[in-house]
């Protein structure tokens, strides 16, 4: 009897290690499947946030390069309002005169 005892005994152990890998297996199984199901959920948000970063680089290189020509607006500004010559070299330039002393070169 005790042979058959310890046999039965010998399959429930068997039986319940089997349901404890079953249940493992299941779980796993459960947390692949929901991560993807996520993963899914999440694309489009993922696709418009790399988008969106694209973005954001774009702006601030575009504000880079508004910045360095404000940076030379103020410098021409500053240099207008100080060197009387400066103001003399734009206007001889975009009226086409020479002062006295200079001539004119044009090339065509």
């Amino acid at each position: 009897m005790r042979g058959i005892e310890e046999a039965k005994m010998k399959d429930q152990v068997q039986g319940m290690e089997m349901w404890r890998i079953v249940l493992w297996m299941s779980l796993a199984l459960m947390l692949l499947i929901g991560s993807v199901v996520v993963s899914f959920w999440y694309m489009p948000v993922i696709r418009k946030n790399e988008g969106m970063q694209r973005e954001v680089h774009a702006l601030k290189q575009k504000v880079s390069r508004e910045r360095e020509m404000a940076r030379e607006l103020t410098f021409s500004i500053k240099a207008l309002q100080t060197d009387t010559n400066t103001i003399a070299r734009m206007a001889r330039g975009e009226a086409g005169l020479a002062g006295e002393g200079e001539s004119i070169v044009r090339f065509e």
